[in-house]
């Protein structure tokens, strides 16, 4: 299974964001406390665009918590890494893949991301910005991922009005 971890995430726009992209491909949602806002805030749920009920998320006290309950492949999603998310291997659906992303304004904490050097991923960028947005990130990585494994149990037409849509009148 595929999962998107935030650590202490801060921003609830970014947040309903990255529930949306979860809840598109299935992947599950790890949310570490603290929040910077309250899921039951309205702007969460505006930015999840009423698809939150469609998430399956788990709340952690802290970052050992998250570990305690949690074993798989973690990758580091950070400015500060040297790696581009497009070098690493994700092909095998069989493990347990956690993609890890760090607060708005601080990122993921300094030690561990030294504990974890090799699997410490930049998505590249200019030199025009330090790194690019939280929720966008996620859905890149998340993505990248996804195609790696062939997109599984996603559609790959429009469910609400069918697949052959563009071809009726």
């Amino acid at each position: 299974m595929v999962n998107v971890v935030l650590f202490e995430p801060e921003i609830p726009e970014n947040t309903g964001n990255i529930m949306r992209t979860c809840a598109a491909t299935n992947a599950k949602l790890h949310l570490i406390r603290p929040l910077g806002f309250a899921l039951s805030d309205s702007v969460v749920k505006r930015s999840g665009v009423n698809y939150i009920d469609k998430v399956n998320y788990t709340l952690y006290d802290d970052f050992d918590d998250f570990l305690d309950k949690n074993n798989g492949e973690y990758y580091f999603f950070t400015r500060y890494g040297k790696k581009a998310h497009s070098e690493f291997d994700f092909t095998d659906n069989s493990k347990d893949i956690y993609l890890i992303f760090g607060k708005e304004s601080t990122g993921i904490p300094k030690e561990i991301l030294r504990n974890n050097l090799e699997r410490c991923i930049r998505i590249p960028c200019s030199d025009n910005v330090r790194c690019l947005n939280v929720a966008n990130s996620v859905a890149i990585a998340l993505y990248e991922v996804m195609r790696q494994q062939d997109y599984p149990k996603l559609l790959r037409y429009e469910p609400f009005k069918g697949e052959d849509w563009l071809l009726e009148d």
